[in-house]
Order: structure tokens, then C-alpha cells, then sequence
């Protein structure tokens, strides 16, 4: 056989190489004998790996293709060898085409000429010149001055609302209830609400007399509007009040 003397640069990629060996034929890709092509192309490669040159993947790729096809070729069957063949030869024919196709394009490409300038410096002027109006302005103020005070602490005028309610303790209202009873003896329920001035001092005063009557000083008679307190007696029970 022929030993071969390409070059790997010549060939863009393995279809290259093929069309080389049977363009060397001097026949189209329709007749050329595909088998004697696959023994040319092992050839090249075995000589490439001798020559301790760096093989291309794709072209490595493709004889292991073609070693495929020279194995299957020789068994009983056919079948599949032909149908690999044809493949392979459709494959060429468009290659081929692409390559008149894109070889025309360079050519009509070589009548025009580009022209190009290289690039200006532009000067920028980065002076603000967007006018806004006097609210704009005060809002994005107000907007970047509440950002800052984000992280302070809440000012005095936020606790208002909770401290500015009176605490109302049991015991006050028990001395109180006391107090009273001793201009008299038999007051109704509802007299001892008619001066509170708050909820917490209405709700002290219910604890106050509820904390008396389990100490057994005074007696709770009645129910509704009808309920009257009374003192008792010698009552020295002490008075425990829940905390």
C-alpha cells in the first residue's frame, strides 16, 4: 500500500481526510470503494501514533467509526455494514456541499471592503442638572433622615399610651372599702364602683371586696342592683391578697 505523506494541519477534521483519499480516487463519493478509503484512513492514523504526534479526538473518533464498519463487513450478514456505509457516504455528500457552498461565499466575500475608525473619547459632563421642586425635595429628605432613626431607640412620647394609665393597687382599695364603712355599717354593691375613675380602679375595687368576703369581713347579700355589702363584726381574719 501506498504509504501516506499528509500532514495533519492540511485537514480541518476527519471528513477532510476522507475526502482527500477519495478525491485521490478520482471518482465520485457514490463510487469510490468505501473499504479501500477505511483501510487508507487506519493507515494515516497508525502512522500519526508511530510518528508520536498528537492525534485529534475527532479523528480518533471517526476510525474507531470505520473499524466498526471493516469488523461488521466481515461477517455472514451484510446488512448492517451496507446501511452503515450508505450512512456514512450521505454524510461525505453533505459535507462536500458545504464546503462548495461555503468556498463561494468567500469568494463573493472578497469584493467588499470594510471600513472601520478607531474609537473617539466622548467627554461627559457630569454636572446635575435635573430640577426638582421644593416637595420633592423635602419628602426624600424626610425619607433619608427616617432611614437614620430606624436604629434609635423609641422616643418618650411612644409609652404614653402605657404609662400614662394609673396602677391602682388592691390593698388602696380595701382601705378604701374601710373608710366607708365606717361612716356606715350596710352599703349597696354598686356604691362602691359610682367614684371609681378608671377600669384599673373599678377592676382593684371588685378584687378588694372579693379578698374581704373570703377573709369573712364582710357579708354579700343580694344579687343585681339588690346586692348589698355589709361589715361584720369582730371580723380579724387577716386579709391575703393575691399578687
Amino acid at each position: 500500500m501506498e504509504k501516506l505523506q499528509y500532514k495533519l494541519e492540511v485537514f480541518e477534521g476527519p471528513m477532510d481526510l476522507l475526502l482527500q483519499l477519495i478525491a485521490k480516487k478520482k471518482v465520485s463519493i457514490n463510487d469510490v470503494p468505501i473499504m479501500e478509503i477505511i483501510e487508507q484512513y487506519l493507515e494515516y492514523v497508525r502512522q500519526m501514533q508511530e510518528d508520536n504526534l498528537d492525534v485529534s479526538s475527532e479523528f480518533l473518533e471517526m476510525a474507531a467509526r470505520l473499524l466498526y464498519i471493516k469488523t461488521v463487513s466481515l461477517l455472514p450478514v451484510h446488512e448492517e455494514a451496507e446501511k452503515l456505509v450508505e450512512e456514512l457516504r450521505g454524510e461525505l455528500t453533505e459535507y462536500q456541499d458545504c464546503k462548495l457552498v461555503a468556498g463561494k461565499l468567500q469568494n463573493q466575500a472578497k469584493g467588499f471592503e470594510f471600513y472601520g475608525r478607531p474609537p473617539e473619547e466622548i467627554e461627559v459632563d457630569m454636572t446635575y442638572t435635573r430640577i426638582h421642586e421644593p416637595v420633592e425635595i423635602f419628602k426624600a429628605y424626610m425619607a433619608a433622615v427616617g432611614k437614620g432613626k430606624r436604629k434609635l431607640p423609641p422616643p418618650i412620647e411612644a409609652f404614653r399610651g402605657i404609662v400614662a394609665h394609673k396602677i391602682v393597687s388592691v390593698a388602696s382599695r380595701i382601705s378604701f372599702i374601710i373608710d366607708k364603712f365606717k361612716k356606715k355599717k350596710n352599703h349597696s354593691f354598686i356604691s362602691f364602683f359610682e367614684e371609681s375613675e378608671s377600669r384599673s380602679e373599678m377592676v382593684a375595687t371588685f378584687l378588694a371586696l372579693l379578698a374581704m368576703a373570703k377573709a369573712k369581713r364582710i357579708h354579700i347579700d343580694g344579687s343585681g342592683e339588690d346586692t348589698s355589702i355589709t361589715l361584720l363584726e369582730g371580723g380579724e381574719e387577716r386579709i391575703e391578697i393575691d399578687e
